[in-house]
């Protein structure tokens, strides 16, 4: 295994010596030193007792603050590892000792990463972690690539929403993070571990698997009041080892729709993995609100898209055989944006999911029943679909939310759009199901189904009226925050502009008030307070 230019590689020591009383203690500098799958320790003067210590198959055990012990395989004898060399390490402060056990983990999952070396020189492949066994090679590669280049991460640090949120949470209950050990789960640009630093942390270490990591040290180099109070782990959450439990856990996995890009995943499994019992979360809940909406303006604009393929004769070639399967693709996108909230035509309903006890498995389908009642007579073009998180501190309890009407964040919102529009009457049922199945490309599958219940004469016998049903790939969404908002979506309801496909000339009707008080009151009508 050649260096690694992604970890730290060299340790100075205090002192190291063999764990028997005839062994010399190491000169005045000694020095502890990774490369090649082994760890070297030099400037003992009894020679090379300590050098060439095969990482694959040693241990690190931590017996103190600033003292470790390192036990090198020397054979194996059926089930049991029998053990020849073994050494106590003394650093100099507690910092270096922390750092180095994170280093030792990544050397030494890197050199099992390589392979393990068979008597015939030949490599046998290294077991799959957790992730790799349920996400696609190519997907991963695009996804930390994506979120190892900067312009990416500024994105994310100038939704001053997003990022203030966090701030403020994690300032606002500094009693939950003073000397406290915190993981901050796919740390990015580290931005949360230092948070985390400034609310009074005793230690942070920050996990990160993108070559992000590499920036997110420079960043803790650069601002030295806080180098000794964050060590940054290149790995991924699900393979790097810690030298000691976590008492917080601080992460940002909300994708578009809470789930995209199956870092909640990641989350509960770091939960498992680091964080002691009763340790917090923040974020600890996660909320989804699904709510009915019309827009005509949106349904005509994606309906449009496919009348490319009405062309008959395109240098020669009827392009009409495929318009089908053109219209339905446009609308197999959910589309993200930033809409008005009085497209809606009901109170949401919510998905809660608690970060503290949800299993991983819990997340791979996720099925939303859908119940509404419609407050105006319309057409129903689909469903509307944000999420809030809570930060539940000790202190303050305070919620990150991406509703319509709310400050815009990076997430906006997202629409699922229904190839087939349903009638409804005000004061008619509306029901259905989001039913969200992930997949190996990082992402979900959406199954949306709306129905309208019979409404007047022979009501009461029940039966559905019409139905309508859609798939939806929540990986591929249409990215339409440059169209027209908020006031633009008022002035499109009322005065439709010549289209190609005519819509139905349906208004939707709401009170006279102000908008940001409607907000409110579908927010409140939304969910009831967790319990």
């Amino acid at each position: 295994m050649e260096e690694s230019d992604n970890q730290q590689s060299e340790f100075p020591l205090l002192s190291f010596s063999a764990i028997s009383s005839s062994s010399s203690p190491s000169s005045s500098s000694p020095v502890a030193r990774f490369g090649s799958g082994e760890l070297r320790l030099e400037g003992a003067e009894d020679g090379d007792e300590f050098n060439g210590i095969d990482i694959r198959t040693a241990k690190v055990f931590v017996i103190s603050p600033v003292e470790a012990v390192c036990i090198a395989e020397g054979a194996e004898s059926g089930d049991e590892d029998l053990f020849s060399k073994g050494v106590l390490i003394q650093f100099r402060k507690e910092e270096e000792s922390r750092a180095f056990c994170a280093a030792f983990a990544l050397w030494k999952k890197e050199a099992i990463s390589q392979g393990v070396q068979l008597p015939n020189r030949s490599l046998s492949p290294a077991p799959k972690s957790k992730f790799d066994d349920k996400i696609e090679a190519s997907s991963a590669k695009m996804y930390f690539h994506y979120y190892g280049q900067l312009l990416h991460q500024q994105n994310m640090l100038q939704d001053y929403v997003r990022t203030g949120t966090y701030y403020a949470a994690l300032m606002e209950n500094r009693v939950d993070f003073f000397d406290r050990v915190v993981v901050d789960v796919g740390a990015g640009s580290g931005i949360l571990s230092f948070f985390a630093a400034q609310a009074g942390a005793k230690h942070v270490y920050a996990i990160e698997a993108s070559e992000m990591a590499e920036y997110a040290r420079v960043l803790v180099e650069g601002n030295p009041f806080f180098r000794e109070r964050i060590t940054v782990i290149k790995g991924k959450v699900e393979e790097v080892e810690l030298p000691e439990k976590a008492d917080i856990l601080i992460s940002e996995p909300m994708g578009t729709l809470l789930v995209n890009e199956r870092m909640l995943e990641s989350y509960v499994i770091a939960r498992d993995r680091f964080l002691v019992s009763n340790g917090k979360m923040f974020p600890a809940v996660g909320r989804i609100h699904v709510a009915p909406f019309s827009d005509e303006y949106l349904y005509v604009e994606l309906a449009n898209k496919a009348l490319f393929w009405q062309q008959q004769n395109y240098f020669g070639v009827d392009l009409t055989p495929l318009h089908g399967s053109a219209f339905q693709g446009y609308f197999s996108q959910p589309v993200v944006d930033a809409f008005d909230p009085r497209l809606l035509v009901a109170p949401a309903v919510c998905h809660v999911i608690d970060f503290n006890t949800v299993k991983e498995e819990q997340l791979y389908d996720i099925n939303i029943p859908l119940r509404f009642t419609s407050s105006v007579g319309t057409r129903i073009h689909g469903v509307a679909c944000w999420f809030d998180v809570l930060f539940n501190g000790s202190s303050v309890q305070r919620w990150l939310t991406t509703a319509p009407g709310a400050p815009t964040t990076h997430w906006y919102q997202l629409r699922c759009v229904l190839a087939q529009p349903i009638y409804v009457m005000s004061g008619q049922e509306i029901t259905g199901n989001l039913h969200m199945v992930a997949h190996n490309a990082q992402s979900y599958t959406v199954y949306l189904t709306l129905s309208a219940k019979m409404w007047g004469p022979g009501a009461e016998q029940g039966g559905i009226l019409q139905t309508s049903s859609g798939k939806l790939e929540l990986k591929e969404p249409y990215y339409r925050m440059s169209q027209p908002q908020a006031q633009a979506y008022a002035v499109a309801q009322e005065q439709q502009p010549h289209q190609l496909v005519q819509p139905q000339d349906i208004q939707i009707q709401t009170p006279d008030i102000d908008s940001s008080e409607l907000f409110q009151q579908q927010l409140e009508n939304a969910c009831s307070q967790l319990p």
